[in-house]
């Protein structure tokens, strides 16, 4: 090997490094928050570790990160024989880490074998914190940390396994999409929840009221989807809008230019039912500017059709500059 090559696959290295830390750091995460907010107040947030947590409700021996073990090898075996290279190492990263973390603080925080085959969440790190009388919240903080964690992860091109490889495996020979395959399985954990810890089929002592912990864990999925989406496409600062006349407009022209300050572009266009040619302007504003511009917009022309959605990456002169070509995401 060559110093040249050897300089760099050095210089290389850190990106790589950088996203498996930032992997690693969402498996901690996504592990950290089942610990402390859901798996001691028997909420299913569906997937592989909300089987987990209803068979440990069954089997209290026996930890929710090892169910994941047990059911995440033979799906991983799996999706490498059906899949092969499509299916990346960093998923097996991911999906093999995740349960020892969980396992791990699981025995950190409880202070006996009891309390841990209990996960007796009055005796979670010596009851500091025990939200047993905040379910709302414990669903509403076990969902952002699960969503955070997760959303790292997929950042890095990578899931943790479980029901993200039944609806693989259900989109290749059922031509089922990604998404309704995520929600087939994921629906399944929650009903099993429902009937295990809800109505306490196979638990000796019947939890009082259990079965609202079902609606706890639709909380819990509600928003841990919603911030793995901001996790991902980050957070909407500006707004896109196409804003289409029956005619060229010379001072909505000015105004965007000499007055907002900013560039727009023409597209063609032409109205579906009238078949009249159309001036349709393309313009992204931060948010703080969409009132000011629908304002003057219908001062100029209040025949104008404005349509206004989010833009979550805007790059270029006057916004975002584009990602170095070592950045983590790129």
């Amino acid at each position: 090997m060559t110093i040249k090559s050897i300089i760099s696959e050095t210089i290389a290295r850190p990106v790589w490094w950088r996203e498996m830390a930032m992997i690693s750091l969402g498996c901690l995460m996504a592990a950290a928050g089942f610990v402390f907010f859901i798996n001691p107040y028997n909420i299913v947030p569906g997937g592989i570790y909300g089987l987990g947590i209803v068979l440990h409700n069954i089997f209290p021996s026996v930890q929710v990160g090892t169910f994941g073990y047990i059911f995440d090898t033979p799906l991983l075996i799996i999706a490498i024989l059906l899949f092969g290279k499509q299916f990346g190492g960093r998923t097996l990263y991911a999906a093999a880490i995740t349960p020892g973390l969980m396992n791990i603080i699981s025995s950190l925080v409880y202070p006996t074998r009891e309390a841990l085959e209990a996960l007796d969440p009055t005796q979670l790190l010596g009851g500091s914190l025990d939200f047993s009388n905040h379910l709302i919240l414990a669903s509403v903080l076990g969902g952002a940390m699960l969503g955070v964690g997760l959303g790292f992860v997929v950042r890095c091109n990578a899931t943790t396994g479980g029901t993200d490889i039944i609806a693989m495996i259900l989109n290749k020979y059922l031509h089922l999409p990604f998404a309704k395959g995520v929600l087939i399985a994921d629906s399944c954990v929650v009903l099993a929840g429902l009937v295990v810890i809800g109505f306490g089929l196979g638990i000796e002592d019947k939890p009082e009221a259990g079965w609202l912990l079902s609606f706890y864990s639709l909380i819990c999925i509600f928003v841990s989807s919603r911030v793995i989406d901001r996790v991902i496409d980050g957070a909407s600062y500006d707004k896109l809008l196409f804003i289409i006349s029956n005619h060229h407009s010379e001072k909505m022209r000015d105004y965007i230019i000499n007055e907002l300050d900013r560039g727009g572009t023409y597209i063609k266009a032409s109205g579906m039912y009238s078949n009249d040619e159309k001036e349709m302007v393309f313009l992204v504003v931060s948010r703080r500017e969409v009132t000011q511009v629908q304002r003057k917009l219908r001062e100029i022309d209040p025949t104008l059709f404005v349509v206004v959605t989010d833009a979550y990456d805007t790059y270029g002169e006057g916004f975002k500059s584009f990602a170095d070509q070592d950045s983590v995401l790129n």
